[in-house]
């Protein structure tokens, strides 16, 4: 070894980005987990359904999460469970983080939320004229029919 050869360090290297980083704290500097928790982090009405997801899960797996976000959020509006997180809040934490226009999130969101809406004569459909503007144009781009 010369004396010149020194240890390749990167200052600003990310160390959750690193290959050889551990596979948990990498998956958590992806979009789709990060939105998990911040999601519980700003209700923390989700708690519960958080770890009990992430205990059968063994992890995160943002889009099955989102599906059970989907079916509190729609039974918080309807009324029928009076523990369910609130739906208004919900409805400004998605908005908030849809207007951020992050490939990751927008996916989750529109494919394991959006999507999942009631249909048109289900209980609940009406949710969908709450939807703030950002969230209104992305419903209306994947279900153009309600």
């Amino acid at each position: 070894m010369t004396s010149d050869a020194q240890p390749d360090l990167q200052p600003d290297a990310q160390p959750d980005l690193r290959p050889d980083a551990q596979p948990d704290v990498q998956r958590d500097a992806q979009p789709d987990v990060r939105l998990v928790k911040d999601l519980v982090a700003e209700i923390a009405a989700f708690e519960d359904l958080y770890e009990t997801h992430v205990f059968n899960q063994d992890g995160v797996l943002p889009h099955v999460f989102f599906w059970d976000v989907t079916q509190e959020t729609v039974r918080s509006y309807l009324g029928r469970d009076a523990d369910a997180p609130d739906w208004r809040r919900t409805l400004r934490f998605l908005e908030g983080q849809s207007a951020r226009n992050v490939p990751g999130i927008d996916e989750v969101v529109v494919t394991s939320f959006l999507e999942y809406l009631p249909f048109p004569g289900q209980p609940g459909h009406e949710i969908v004229g709450e939807l703030g503007p950002v969230l209104a144009a992305r419903f209306a781009q994947v279900r153009p029919a309600g």
